[in-house]
């Protein structure tokens, strides 16, 4: 089976501009390893308008920043995680978190579904013009 993977942007506010948060089966993986006052990657950062996001998955595995506790990642370190397709499946794993954060565990997405969700959140502009 199969983990479901959502996508979303917190709009900006007083003190951050748009970020993204990433919930994997109903589980917000950024609060659950940075913490609450934590922050997920800028969303302008993630998904470079005309360019493939971050989160594109390929055969060749890179390293992908996730989030950061409140204190900033300077301090504390970054969330962090390996992302890689190996056929029709999609694989987060190896996982860096922050010194606060607990244990996450590998992930595996079906790569239609993935790609999809990629997708979608690519194709969302709307973020970009909140005031």
């Amino acid at each position: 089976m199969f983990d479901q993977l959502e996508i979303t942007v917190l709009r900006p506010g007083p003190r951050f501009p748009a970020q993204l948060r990433f919930w994997v089966n109903g589980e917000d993986v950024v609060e659950q390893a940075v913490g609450p006052g934590g922050r997920g990657p800028w969303v302008s950062e993630a998904l470079p308008v005309g360019l493939p996001s971050v989160l594109r998955a390929t055969v060749e595995a890179r390293r992908v920043q996730l989030g950061e506790p409140e204190c900033t990642g300077g301090c504390c370190g970054y969330l962090s995680v390996v992302v890689q397709r190996m056929g029709n499946v999609v694989q987060w794993s190896g996982w860096q978190l922050p010194h606060l954060g607990g244990r996450l565990l590998e992930f595996d997405f079906d790569a239609g579904d993935y790609d999809a969700e990629v997708d979608r959140a690519e194709a969302d502009f709307g973020w970009r013009y909140v005031a």
